[in-house]
């Protein structure tokens, strides 16, 4: 089950999101896994990012893992990924899949932070899930 909680004043197609989900899940054969996503605004992003990880500034996502509930949950701060579009020269929704994805990623457990390797296996995971993803985004 994907469950999908937007506490912004953005409109997102859930259904959208949902099939992002859904391939990266079916690739990497964790199908049958629940994964919560949070919409939420800039100032609840950083207090979360603040509280978990000690960074009192705002990001666009943050992975929090909970295996006994299936993956656990993304929290991703629309706003900042508007910006973040805007800064990279992309799009909203690919800039959102992008996102998406890093944060599905976290959850199966890659982590950019813990070695140069573990970022570059991450990085080319991500880059296929883009690529594979490319068709539904508009």
């Amino acid at each position: 089950m994907i469950e999908i909680n937007n506490l912004t004043t953005i409109q997102i197609e859930e259904e959208f999101l949902k099939k992002i989900v859904q391939k990266v899940l079916e690739s990497e054969k964790e199908g049958n896994k629940n994964l919560s996503i949070a919409l939420v605004g800039q100032g609840r992003i950083r207090e979360l990012n603040k509280r978990y990880r000690g960074k009192n500034r705002v990001t666009d996502i943050l992975a929090f893992p909970n295996k006994e509930i299936g993956l656990g949950e993304v929290v991703i701060c629309l706003r900042e990924v508007k910006k973040n579009a805007k800064r990279f020269s992309s799009t909203f929704e690919k800039e959102l899949v992008r996102v998406l994805i890093h944060g599905i990623l976290h959850l199966l457990g890659y982590d950019h932070e813990k070695s140069e390797a573990q970022a570059k296996k991450m990085e080319e995971k991500q880059n296929y899930y883009l690529g594979i993803c490319q068709k539904l985004i508009s």
